[in-house]
C-alpha cells in the first residue's frame, strides 16, 4: 500500500468537500468526479507496485472521511447553498437528525465509490506502462 499517495490523492476529496459546501451544485459534481477518478487511477497505476484495487478503494474511503466531516461541520451552509440536497434530506430516514444520517451514510458512499475507483485503478494498471 502506498499510503503517501493515498493521502495525497484523497486531498481531491477534501477540495471537493469544500467546493460542494460553498459553490458546486450537486447536479454537476459528476463532471468533476469522473476526471478526478481517472487521474487518481492513472496515478495509482503509475506509482504503485501492486494492490491497485485496494489503493484506489482506500483513496475513496479517506475521501468519504473528508467529505463527511466537512459536510457535518458546515451543514447549515451546505443546506443553504444546495436546496435540492436539503429537500432530499427531508425525505431520508431520520429527517430530524441529518448530520447523524450523513455520519452513517458516509462510509457506505465511500465503499460504493471505492469499488468504482478501485476498479478504475485495477484497469489502469493493465493499460498504463510503468
Amino acid at each position: 500500500m502506498n499510503w503517501k499517495l493515498i493521502f495525497q490523492l484523497s486531498l481531491f476529496g477534501l477540495a471537493m468537500a469544500f467546493a460542494t459546501v460553498f459553490w458546486l451544485p450537486q447536479n454537476i459534481q459528476p463532471a468533476f468526479w469522473l476526471p478526478i477518478f481517472i487521474f487518481c487511477a492513472y496515478q495509482v497505476a503509475k506509482k504503485c507496485s501492486g494492490k491497485y484495487f485496494l489503493n484506489g478503494f482506500m483513496i475513496s474511503m479517506i475521501n468519504a472521511v473528508w467529505i463527511t466531516t466537512v459536510h457535518i461541520i458546515f451543514f447549515e451552509t451546505l443546506m443553504a447553498n444546495n436546496p435540492e440536497m436539503a429537500k432530499m434530506n427531508a425525505d431520508m430516514p431520520m429527517p430530524g437528525n441529518p448530520r447523524l444520517m450523513m455520519l452513517l451514510m458516509g462510509p457506505v458512499f465511500g465503499m460504493i465509490f471505492g469499488l468504482i475507483l478501485g476498479t478504475f485503478s485495477f484497469v489502469a494498471s493493465k493499460i498504463v506502462k510503468k
